[in-house]
């Protein structure tokens, strides 16, 4: 049985893995001022300077139903089925329309992330895994969906204007945050977007206590893959989270940019590194 894969552009994938997985993609929309375009279209470094220049943020919109189906059928056109692992129904409708699109339609399964960025793209390598052994494309959405409780999401964030100006914090945190020079921790927890510990210093700093706690608060890593992910990142930030996740005997490390609708909501300067949550307890 040929099952399609496919995620949104929340994914985070590269280019290179999508087409090594062969993991399709539906892009979401970005209006940018007076633009309209597909994530994707524009890079963040372009979206970013737009932003600073015009104290505009990108906007988002959800996608519906109809969008959905006229997806799914385009993948069945050439596979028997389709997998489809949405970004966190906790933080937009599209998973919702996802799973209606999906209810309505023969061998197409719907699965809720309970996540964004790399951590879809986690679910979606696992998936394509669990495909390639011969699993039904029932069995493999209910064991992705099984595994997505089991993903460690997080990021660190340089600056709070962006969440601020989406809605994700209030003007009091804006304005401690600015005065303090606090970057703040975001966990994916059910689904959800929460704040659970705060840094200060410079960013490169900032990164190698923040894998030290991530690597210690969730502590039982699948160790073959970890994706170190960012909006933007200077050398020193990208390489302090590599040697964190090479000191905790990771085999595999994927340095990946998140794409426009991620970084739309999170600015330059935002890094996470994102594994499975699963393995071994150290003795």
């Amino acid at each position: 049985m040929k099952i399609a894969v496919s995620v949104e552009s929340t994914n985070d994938l590269s280019k290179e893995l999508l087409e090594k997985y062969d993991i399709k993609v539906l892009a979401y929309t970005i209006t940018l001022g007076d633009m309209t375009f597909k994530d994707g279209e524009h890079t963040t470094e372009e979206m970013f300077s737009y932003v600073d220049k015009y104290n505009t943020l990108p906007k988002t919109t959800a996608l519906n139903e109809f969008e959905y189906t006229e997806f799914f059928e385009g993948l069945l056109a050439d596979y028997d089925a389709v997998v489809h692992i949405c970004l966190s129904g906790g933080i937009t409708s599209s998973c919702g329309n996802a799973f209606n699109a999906a209810k309505k339609m023969k061998n197409v399964y719907a699965v809720d992330s309970m996540s964004l960025s790399t951590g879809i793209g986690l679910l979606a390598i696992y998936a394509r895994e669990l495909a390639e052994a011969g699993e039904a494309p029932d069995k493999i959405a209910e064991k992705v969906q099984a595994r997505a409780y089991k993903l460690q999401v997080s990021f660190v964030v340089e600056r709070l204007d962006y969440l601020y100006k989406g809605g994700r914090c209030n003007s009091l945190q804006l304005l401690g945050a600015n005065l303090l020079k606090i970057r703040p921790r975001i966990v994916l927890k059910d689904g959800k977007m929460i704040s659970d510990k705060k840094y200060r210093g410079n960013m490169a700093s900032v990164v190698a206590k923040y894998c030290a706690d991530v690597l210690a608060d969730f502590n039982t890593p699948d160790l073959s893959r970890v994706f170190v992910t960012y909006t933007s990142a200077t050398p020193e930030m990208a390489e302090a989270a590599k040697a964190a996740c090479r000191e905790a005997g990771f085999k595999e490390i994927l340095e990946t940019k998140a794409g426009g609708t991620i970084a739309s909501h999170c600015g330059a300067n935002t890094l996470g590194i994102l594994y499975f949550n699963d393995g071994k307890q150290k003795d």
